[in-house]
C-alpha cells in the first residue's frame, strides 16, 4: 500500500472516529462510553478461543444437530445485524453516546426491539455456545448479556434526553430480548 493511500485511510478513520465522539481523553475518562465498547469488543474477541472445556473432555460427543443449530443461529445473528446496520445508516456509532443530530430510528429492525445490534450479537454468541458446547462460551454469552444491558441503559439515558418521543417508543418496544428479565425493560 502506498504511503499516500495509507495517509488517506488514516485520515478517513480519524475523521470517522471523531464523528463518533472518540478521543484520547474519552479513553481515559469514559466520557462517551468508550469503556463499554472496549469491554464489548474484548468479550467478542474472546469468542475466538477454542471450546473450554471441550465436550469430549466429559466423554460427550457433541451432536451434529446441535452444531448445525448453533451455526444457523450464528448466521441468523449476522443477518439481523446487517439489517440493523442498514436501518441505522448514518446514525450508527459503536459508542453508547448517540451522535449529535442523529435521527431516532424506530422502524425496520428497530421496530422489533430498541437495540437490534445487541440482540444480533447475543444471537451470534448463543450460536457459538450451541455449536461448540463450551462452558467458556456460555460464560462469555452471559457476560456479554450483562455488558450489553448496561451499555444499552447508558445509551437510553442519553436518548431520553435528546429525543422527545423516545419515552413512548421505549414503552412499547422491547429493549433487547422481549420478556427476558435484564434484557427487556419497558
Amino acid at each position: 500500500m502506498s504511503s499516500s493511500l495509507a495517509d488517506q485511510l488514516t485520515e478517513q478513520l480519524t475523521k470517522q472516529l471523531a464523528q463518533w465522539g472518540f478521543s484520547w481523553r474519552g479513553l481515559g475518562d469514559n466520557r462517551h462510553g468508550e469503556w463499554w465498547l472496549i469491554g464489548q469488543l474484548s468479550l467478542i474477541a474472546l469468542h475466538l478461543l477454542p471450546p473450554l472445556p471441550a465436550p469430549a473432555s466429559f466423554g460427550i460427543v457433541w451432536p451434529l444437530a446441535m452444531q448445525l443449530l448453533g451455526w444457523s443461529t450464528f448466521a441468523l445473528g449476522l443477518l439481523l445485524a446487517s439489517q440493523a446496520l442498514f436501518n441505522l445508516g448514518p446514525s450508527l456509532t459503536p459508542l453508547p453516546q448517540p451522535m449529535t443530530g442523529a435521527a431516532l430510528i424506530t422502524s425496520g429492525a428497530y421496530g422489533r426491539c430498541r437495540h437490534p445490534l445487541y440482540q444480533a450479537l447475543l444471537l451470534c454468541s448463543l450460536g457459538t455456545v450451541l455449536a461448540l458446547g463450551s462452558l467458556l462460551h456460555l460464560a462469555l454469552l452471559l457476560a456479554l448479556a450483562v455488558l450489553l444491558s448496561g451499555k444499552a441503559g447508558r445509551e437510553e439515558k442519553c436518548l431520553l434526553q435528546i429525543h422527545a418521543n423516545y419515552s413512548a417508543y421505549r414503552a412499547t418496544t422491547p429493549a433487547i430480548i422481549p420478556w427476558l428479565p435484564g434484557l427487556d425493560w419497558r
